[in-house]
């Protein structure tokens, strides 16, 4: 097997649509070499734990609301041409990721990951879910075959915040400045939300007999 890190972050909208490019990857060739392993990179590290409202979040990060209005544009573009039809008014708050990235290292060591990302990705930006709350985490993780008690609880502590704030600092040690990034075997860095098609070829080669990989 051959692992596959990716960095992101579950309101990173391109982070939704590489997993959705990549997916369709991975659903067309059963036999990918890839193991997954999902990394935590938050995009807005001071935000306030209880978030902030998305208008003011995006005028503050791009100057305006026509500027915001003209990036999302794009996005949304994007994101149509892979199916994703997300409404943007449902979202009306952006959060703090540090818990989402807790339950993700936990799910992580229970073999959940790719659930629990999905769920959070589509909670997100699909239904405008609040995943900065307790509540709403822990109902991904139940989703996920988790153990809602347990994340509850665990939620409810400091379980883990300096582990996954150190592993956010160590990606950007090691040049990371944008999600998603994926590294496949720990040497080839691919940054932003790879087309189907390249995923495509790189299971071709990865998977080709020797002497046949061009």
């Amino acid at each position: 097997m051959i692992a596959l890190d990716i960095f992101a972050d579950p309101i990173c909208p391109w982070c939704l649509i590489g997993k959705r490019r990549l997916d369709a990857a991975l659903a067309t060739h059963p036999d990918h070499p890839f193991t997954i392993a999902w990394h935590p990179f938050q995009l807005n590290p001071a935000m306030p734990a209880s978030g902030m409202d998305r208008a003011d979040y995006l005028t503050a990060k791009f100057g305006s609301r026509e500027n915001a209005v003209k990036v999302y544009s794009e996005i949304d573009h994007h994101a149509r041409q892979d199916g994703l039809k997300i409404d943007w008014s449902r979202i009306t708050r952006t959060p703090n990721t540090l818990d989402a990235h807790r339950l993700l290292h936990w799910a992580g060591i229970e073999g959940r990951q790719q659930a629990v990302m999905s769920f959070l990705l589509e909670g997100y930006f699909l239904n405008g879910t609040d995943i900065g709350t307790p509540e709403a985490l822990t109902a991904i993780a139940q989703r996920a075959g988790m153990d809602g008690t347990v994340v509850a609880r665990l939620l409810d502590g400091e379980a883990d915040k300096d582990t996954i704030r150190n592993r956010d600092s160590h990606a950007r040690q090691r040049g990371i400045t944008g999600v998603p990034t994926f590294i496949v075997a720990n040497t080839h860095v691919l940054s932003g939300a790879q087309p189907t098609v390249l995923w495509e070829q790189v299971i071709a080669e990865l998977t080709a007999p020797p002497g046949q990989i061009h």
